[in-house]
Parts: structure tokens; C-alpha cells; sequence
């Protein structure tokens, strides 16, 4: 099936282009050291994502109903485990380098499981706080930065091509979480769905306690990071690239925290039935990965500051085609393919970009502050997006995101057109 589909996608191009294609997909779907474990590190990642993260917009709907609570009441706790996670995530970072990772990413998902099970029995609004509090601690130990920052300290060199297939594989969360969130809102309701959506978080923890185990004693010696120069942090903070990057960024998590978050409700405005919405919606994940699948295809024929124009404008496009979607409704589906590989590519692109751009030395401390602009931006979605529809629904919704896209796309672009390449 890869073969050919590869052999489509090189039609028209040099034998010596195909065997790149084919090397580019191997890579990333064939590991060498350490494959098995993760790909089940990738699986546990996968259900994390779906089961403590998507689980509220493929869940909100129904939240509405069981609860009788406000959009904007009910996103007061995600928006809270977001702020938690990004007041935590400098700590987290320490215990990872300090060899603490492992035990993060098993004794988290378990935080995870059992805050989302408090989500399913809460009386009142204070207590569903109290249970995304507790999820919000348990994300910022065991999410993408905790993960990615263990298997760098862990594979050295063979990190990067490891993250690339943990991104790959974890793409598909929405696609379980918002089919699997339609099913069980209608069968059980909103908070009994999320009891549902318990259980699926709880599955990574076996997942990462043998996958844990198996990279450690598959770790190479001598691939730890270097400590980080004093004063590159500071340096960095100086130049006007550094905040274009964190600024831009954080405008295009800002844009797709939004749409994520309030996607059924907008897709349901632009005329789509419930299950036609939950469809649309679970095509985002398997978007980003194609966008990935892409990207590593391309290769070097595709350089950084392209790829990084070609992302930004795939998600002002899917702007603006949730916005015409309210002519024809089938465009929702085109803004989950847009919107689904702008962003997939974007969460790759960053740190490449602050890379060659910012430079290498010093690169975690550097990376870990330009993360603060979209972690923070993540935490503000889903409120702001409850007062946007507050104020003016969903036509302020759509407004807001296209400028929004647009303001990105014109940052990156200002700071892209000063460096060559």
C-alpha cells in the first residue's frame, strides 16, 4: 500500500526522485534502535490526547445538555489546565533532565485518568475545576514536551526521526476522540461520556511503563544535552526574531485552539448534521499526519522557510473556508484537511525554525520560551472563544480566526523574508 501509493504521489518524476520518496517514508515508518517501543510510546501518546485533551470538544455539545452550565463555564477548565501546564512546564523540563522522565510519563497519565473521571462525576462548576486542575498537572508531565524531551535525553541523535513517528501516530487523537465522543454523548451523555474517555487515557499507562522501560535499556551512552551556556536565553530575547517567532506562533495556536475547541458547535452553524460535524472534525487528525507524511516525502527539496509559508497559508485558507462553509456546508471538510495539515506541520516546523534561525547552542532554553507564546495562547482558546460566541456567535468566531491566520501567516513572513531560504 505505501509503495504504491508513493509510486502515484512520484508520478512523473526521476527513478533516483522515487528511491528518495521511499527512503523519506522508510525513515519515518521503519525505525531501526528502539522501534517497537516507540510506537507504543506513540500509542500511549495517542490515547492521552484523545482521552484528556480532544475529549471536551468532541464532548461539548453534550456537556452543555448534562451539565444545564455555559459554554464559557465549561471551557474556565480547560483554559485552567492549560495556565497550569505552562507555570509547570520549566519544572517538568528539570525532572526530565535530572533522568525523572520515565516516572512522569506513567505516573501522569494516571493524574490524567482520574482528573477526566472527575470531569464525569462533578455536581458544580467548582469541582469540574478542581478536576481539570488535576489534569493540568498530570499534562504538563507527560505531554509532547515531556516526551520529546525523554527521548532526546534517551536516543541522542535517533531523537528526532523517534519524535516524527510519535507526532505521526498521536495525529490520529481526534480522529478516535471525535467519532468515539458522538457515540457515547448520545449513548451515556456528556459527563458519562467522559467516564468513557477515562478508561481510553488510562490505557497509556502501560503503554509508557513498558515503553519506558524498554528505551531505557536501549539508551545510548553519552546522549544527554549538553548544559545550556549561561546567557544565550537572554540574548536571544533581545532579538526581534525571537518574539516574530513566539508571537506568530502563538497567534496560530490562538486561531486553532478556537476552532478545535467550539468545531461541532461551528460545523452544526454551517448547516452539517451531527454526524456529518463529527466526521469532518475527526479528518483533522489524519490531515496533520498526511501533512507530515508530506513534509518528510519533500525532504530537502522543500526548505524550512517554504514549508513554513505553505503551513500558515493552509490555515488562513481553512479560515476562510469555514467561513464560505455556511454557503456550501461540504467546505467543512476542506477546512479539516487545510486546517488539520497547517497545523500538523506548524508543530514540527517550530523548532526547526527556531533552530536556523535563533541557532543550535542553547537551543532547550530558547525552545522552552518561545513555547510559552502558544502553550499560554492554548489556555486563552477556549475562553476566548466562549466570548466571542458570547458576543457576537459564530460569524464573530470566523472573523476573529481569519485575522487572526492572517496576522500569523504576515509575522512569519516579515521574519522569513530577512533571512535567505
Amino acid at each position: 500500500m505505501r509503495v504504491r501509493a508513493v509510486g502515484r504521489a512520484a508520478a512523473g518524476v526521476s527513478g533516483g526522485e522515487v528511491r528518495g520518496y521511499l527512503r523519506a517514508v522508510t525513515v519515518a515508518l521503519h525505525p531501526d534502535g528502539g522501534s517497537p517501543a516507540v510506537w507504543v510510546l506513540a500509542l500511549g501518546q495517542t490515547v492521552l490526547y484523545a482521552g484528556s485533551y480532544y475529549a471536551f470538544p468532541a464532548l461539548l455539545p453534550d456537556l452543555v445538555t448534562a451539565t444545564g452550565w455555559s459554554k464559557g463555564t465549561l471551557a474556565l477548565g480547560p483554559t485552567l489546565a492549560f495556565l497550569i501546564m505552562a507555570s509547570l512546564t520549566i519544572w517538568t523540563g528539570r525532572l526530565v533532565d535530572r533522568g525523572l522522565g520515565g516516572e512522569m510519563l506513567v505516573w501522569g497519565p494516571t493524574l490524567a485518568a482520574l482528573g477526566v473521571l472527575g470531569l464525569g462525576f462533578a455536581p458544580t462548576p467548582a469541582v469540574w475545576l478542581l478536576a481539570w486542575a488535576l489534569i493540568g498537572v498530570a499534562q504538563a508531565g507527560c505531554l509532547y514536551e515531556t516526551c520529546f524531551a525523554f527521548l532526546t535525553r534517551r536516543l541522542g541523535d535517533g531523537a528526532r526521526a523517534a519524535i516524527t513517528r510519535v507526532t505521526l501516530v498521536a495525529g490520529f487523537a481526534g480522529t478516535l476522540a471525535f467519532p468515539l465522543g458522538h457515540w457515547v454523548g448520545e449513548q451515556f451523555g456528556g459527563q458519562g461520556g467522559m467516564l468513557v474517555f477515562a478508561a481510553v487515557t488510562a490505557l497509556a499507562v502501560p503503554c509508557n511503563l513498558w515503553a519506558v522501560r524498554s528505551l531505557r535499556k536501549r539508551a545510548r551512552a553519552g546522549s544527554e544535552p549538553a548544559p545550556t551556556p549561561p546567557g544565550l536565553l537572554q540574548a536571544a530575547l533581545r532579538r526581534p526574531a525571537f518574539w516574530a517567532i513566539a508571537v506568530s506562533f502563538g497567534l496560530i495556536w490562538l486561531n486553532h485552539g478556537i476552532l478545535i475547541t467550539y468545531v461541532l458547535i461551528l460545523f452544526e452553524d454551517r448547516g452539517a448534521a451531527s454526524g456529518m460535524a463529527a466526521l469532518a472534525a475527526a479528518c483533522i487528525g489524519p490531515a496533520q499526519v498526511a501533512g507530515r507524511l508530506m513534509l518528510l516525502m519533500a525532504g530537502a527539496r522543500v526548505t524550512t522557510g517554504q514549508a513554513t509559508t505553505a503551513a500558515l497559508g493552509g490555515v488562513v485558507a481553512a479560515s476562510a473556508l469555514l467561513w464560505l462553509a455556511g454557503a456550501a456546508p461540504l467546505l467543512i471538510f476542506a477546512f479539516a484537511l487545510a486546517q488539520g495539515a497547517g497545523a500538523g506541520l506548524m508543530s514540527i516546523l517550530r523548532p526547526v525554525l527556531i533552530a536556523e534561525v535563533l541557532g543550535r547552542s542553547g537551543f532547550g532554553a530558547i525552545s522552552g520560551a518561545v513555547a510559552v507564546a502558544p502553550i499560554l495562547a492554548s489556555a486563552a482558546a477556549p475562553s476566548v472563544g466562549a466570548g466571542l460566541l458570547a458576543l457576537g456567535g459564530p460569524q464573530l468566531v470566523y472573523a476573529a480566526c481569519l485575522v487572526l491566520a492572517v496576522l500569523g501567516m504576515a509575522l512569519a513572513a516579515a521574519l522569513l523574508v530577512r533571512r535567505p531560504g
